[in-house]
């Protein structure tokens, strides 16, 4: 019985062996597949984070623009000490992304040709001879407008503010 015993022995040893190695390549395998579940899990949660404002941000950009525009032309005296009258006249259209500003521009359009009117006549001939010079006027009617609209109604809503006719003489 003891050569049956001392087999049986061997026999058990050699499974031990044998299996150690399975043991230690099935724990390598589940550790690499917890690995790779976390780093996938890990790449759509930032992934999916940033997707977010970039949707928004696009969704912003779709909306199509609205104009309206100051009718009539603005027509001023510019302030000169030479060669008599100066006069200015520019038609001004308000542009914005936002449905509700049309109706808002509609609204105080009389206040924003108002101050509009009161900042054009301040301007000297050789303030606006040149593209400079009226893109700056541009960008301080722009602030007037979007003043007088954000002190009305809490927002800006102009986005841009464009001279689709500008005539000095």
């Amino acid at each position: 019985m003891a050569t049956a015993a001392d087999k049986s022995k061997k026999k058990d040893e050699s499974q031990d062996k044998s299996d150690k190695p399975r043991k230690q390549l099935l724990s390598a395998a589940l550790i690499a597949l917890v690995a790779a579940a976390a780093a996938g899990g890990g790449v759509w949660f930032f992934t999916q984070k940033d997707a977010q404002p970039a949707k928004d941000a696009a969704a912003t950009k779709l909306a199509p623009a609205q104009y309206f525009a100051l009718d009539p032309a603005f027509v001023v005296n510019l302030p000169t000490s030479y060669d008599g009258p100066r006069y200015l006249q520019v038609e001004v259209q308000l542009m914005s992304r936002d449905p509700l500003a049309i109706e808002a521009m509609k609204a105080h359009a009389p206040a924003l040709r108002a101050r509009l009117l009161m900042l054009f006549s301040q301007i000297q001939a050789s303030q606006i001879s040149d593209r400079a010079g009226r893109e700056k006027l541009q960008a301080e009617a722009l602030a007037e407008v979007q003043k007088v609209l954000k002190h009305e109604t809490g927002k800006p809503y102009a986005d841009e503010l464009l001279f689709t006719s500008f005539v000095t003489q």
